[in-house]
């Protein structure tokens, strides 16, 4: 059997979000199983691609060897011209982390155009790799993807080295992280925060701002509600600065509207952190209920309920982050997450 595949991710592998660690951390995954996995790299546009963009990447799939199965990151089947995609001919493998039409804030005709695409495009998927049970479920029940078609593979975590650094001076730090685009909720968090005003804390927001005017809405909407002196907006920012914020933070709070997995909440866990939420999504699934307490999304009032228990009540706290340390403890590693994928390519190759 052959052990090459090809991992087809359009923009920069390096990007620090959730779906491009994911992709990385599988490729390197896979090559230390043995597998020989050429990383084809693919324009950035994606999920909008220019027209431009999207000849040179039906080219590149021309391109490739029929025989080789292909791994295709969720842009590239969420948001490619199935025409496009029908050059390949190599069977391929989808890699979904949540269907592009579920991204908050989409206009009607624009969420309607990524399903028809997705949804035509997955068809044609030799398999579809989703990284928890409730994109699988959705896959499924909205995508009409076989069940027997779809595996789930978690994304697997890296541990801290260290043990958690000793707090720095002053109040308890909440520590957010994710881009500052609708869909992430810092909105709604922002104004859960306003009503803890009178509660000792101090609040980090770490993600980039692909969505410009998302970002300048967020920064009006702090100053509206006195937040400038409390709350700080960190950017995107390198791994090693991102570990810190985690080993220093008293609480981990993300008002997500929606997450096909969440890998900053397993990074939370990880940590050790307690966890302030919403249940969009597979967070409920990501998130074990004694290590969180999750709201529904859009809920500012009740998220500002669980940061004062939180944040007022040491025990609570201190219980909270005992069972979020416990179940960080047991999830997979990026070994694991490959070995799954490795069957299904395995599978694949063999026919």
């Amino acid at each position: 059997m052959s052990r090459q595949a090809v991992f087809a991710v359009p923009g920069d592998l390096d990007s620090v979000t959730g779906g491009y660690i994911y992709e990385k951390q599988l490729l390197l995954g896979l090559r230390r199983a043995g597998w020989d996995v050429a990383h084809l790299a693919l324009p950035g546009s994606f999920p909008d691609p220019t027209p431009k963009d999207m000849q040179v990447t039906g080219d590149a799939f021309a391109a490739l060897a029929p025989q080789t199965p292909v791994l295709l990151d969720g842009f590239l089947p969420g948001a490619t011209d199935p025409a496009q995609l029908a050059r390949l001919r190599a069977p391929f493998v989808a890699v979904t982390h949540h269907p592009l039409a579920l991204e908050t804030g989409l206009a009607p005709g624009r969420a309607a155009h990524l399903y028809r695409v997705e949804r035509a495009n997955l068809a044609r998927a030799a398999h579809v790799i989703v990284p928890s049970a409730e994109t699988a479920r959705t896959l499924a029940a909205d995508y009409d993807v076989p069940a027997a078609r779809i595996t789930v593979a978690p994304p697997g975590v890296t541990r801290p080295e260290a043990g958690p650094e000793a707090a720095a001076p002053g109040p308890p730090l909440i520590l957010s992280v994710g881009l500052l685009v609708p869909r992430k909720g810092h909105d709604v968090l922002l104004r859960a925060l306003a009503e803890v005003a009178d509660l000792p804390w101090r609040a980090v927001i770490v993600g980039g701002s692909p969505d410009p005017a998302c970002a300048a809405d967020l920064r009006s909407l702090q100053t509206a509600l006195g937040l400038d002196g409390r709350v700080s907006f960190a950017g995107q920012v390198a791994e090693d600065t991102l570990g810190r914020h985690f080993s220093q933070a008293a609480v981990f709070a993300l008002a997500t509207r929606y997450e096909g997995y969440g890998m900053v909440f397993a990074e939370a866990l990880v940590h050790g952190l307690p966890i302030v939420g919403c249940s969009g999504g597979a967070v409920a699934d990501t998130v074990p209920a004694e290590a969180a307490l999750l709201v529904p999304p859009d809920d500012a009032a009740g998220l500002a309920w669980a940061l004062r228990r939180v944040l007022a009540d040491p025990n609570a706290r201190a219980r909270i982050a005992a069972a979020s340390a416990r179940h960080g403890a047991m999830l997979p590693t990026w070994d694991e997450t490959a070995g799954i994928v490795a069957q299904v390519l395995a599978r694949i190759a063999c026919g």
